[in-house]
């Protein structure tokens, strides 16, 4: 994955967690403990609250920032997301 599509898959993820982007570790597992329970298809039923759907992207979410905090930092800007996947801009950088 590119950095552009890094930052916009993390972009989504922070938007489905309706997170900010300086948070921590913590912060994520309760936001996405809250939402679980409140989407969950066993607790709300498969048509009510999104259930599977909203599941599969709340989890999916999850996943993701969690990777990336736990690989990574806890800031997701696109600055800091570009250092950690340089790809595209490194060799630019050192091209005289």
């Amino acid at each position: 994955m590119s950095p552009p599509e890094e930052a916009e898959a993390i972009e989504a993820a922070l938007d489905v967690l309706d997170l900010p982007r300086l948070i921590t570790r913590d912060d994520i597992k309760k936001r996405y403990r809250q939402l679980a329970r409140e989407h969950h298809p066993d607790r709300s039923g498969a048509d009510r609250n999104g259930g599977d759907e909203a599941m599969e992207r709340i989890n999916a979410a999850y996943a993701l920032l969690m990777e990336y905090v736990d690989t990574f930092r806890y800031r997701f800007d696109a600055t800091e997301i570009a250092q950690h996947y340089p790809e595209g801009s490194h060799a630019q950088k050192f091209r005289f």
